[in-house]
C-alpha cells in the first residue's frame, strides 16, 4: 500500500473501493451528520458511488482529494482528511472527519497540520481554505490552531446553511 504521508502516529493513503464499509460507517456517524450532512449513503453500492464520484474522481482531476487516515500502530482506518476542490471557492479547502472514538486524541490536528505542509511543499499549493459551520467549535479551534484565519461568511450555491470561510496563505506566512 502506498502512503502519501506519515506523521508520528498516522498514515495517509488514497481511498479505494475497498473502503466502502468504512465510508458507510464514517458518513453516518453523529459528527458527520451534524456538521457535514446526510449524504444518503447506507449500502455498499452507494458508498462505491461516493468514492468513485468524490475522492477517486478528485485524485484524477485535481491531483488531490480526501484520503483515508490510518493509525500506524493498528493500521485501522479512523477518518478522512485531505484537500477538496469546490467550484464556489477560489482555492482547495482542507476537510477532515473522524470516527467518534478517535476524536479528542489529537489525530485531527496532527494530520491537518501535515496536510498543510504537504499541500505547500509537495503540491505547491500556496493558499488553502476551509469551510465550517459556526456551531462546529472543535473544527474552528483546529483550523485556527493550524494557522488559518477567518475571512468571511458564505452560503454555498444551492444551500441554505451559512458557513464560515477560513484561509491560510503560505506566501503571507513567508513574508511576515
Amino acid at each position: 500500500m502506498k502512503y502519501l504521508l506519515e506523521t508520528e502516529r498516522l498514515k495517509l493513503r488514497e481511498c479505494s473501493l475497498s473502503d466502502a464499509d468504512f465510508i458507510i460507517n464514517l458518513v453516518n456517524s453523529p459528527g458527520w451528520l451534524k456538521y457535514i450532512g446526510d449524504r444518503n449513503i447506507h449500502n455498499t453500492d452507494q458508498a462505491i458511488n461516493y468514492l468513485e464520484n468524490g475522492p477517486l474522481k478528485s485524485y484524477k482531476e485535481n491531483g488531490y482529494g480526501s484520503c483515508i487516515v490510518e493509525t500506524k500502530e493498528t493500521q485501522i482506518s479512523i477518518g478522512l482528511c485531505g484537500l477538496i476542490k469546490r467550484d464556489y471557492l477560489n482555492h482547495p479547502d482542507i476537510g477532515f472527519a473522524y470516527l467518534p472514538e478517535f476524536m479528542g486524541l489529537g489525530y485531527a490536528y496532527e494530520m491537518a497540520k501535515a496536510i498543510v505542509e504537504y499541500s505547500n511543499s509537495i503540491l505547491s499549493i500556496d493558499t488553502i481554505q476551509a469551510i465550517v459551520m459556526e456551531q462546529n467549535q472543535r473544527s474552528i479551534h483546529l483550523l485556527e490552531k493550524i494557522g488559518m484565519n477567518f475571512v468571511k461568511t458564505l452560503v454555498p450555491p444551492n444551500e441554505e446553511t451559512e458557513l464560515l470561510l477560513y484561509q491560510l496563505s503560505s506566501n503571507i506566512l513567508q513574508t511576515e
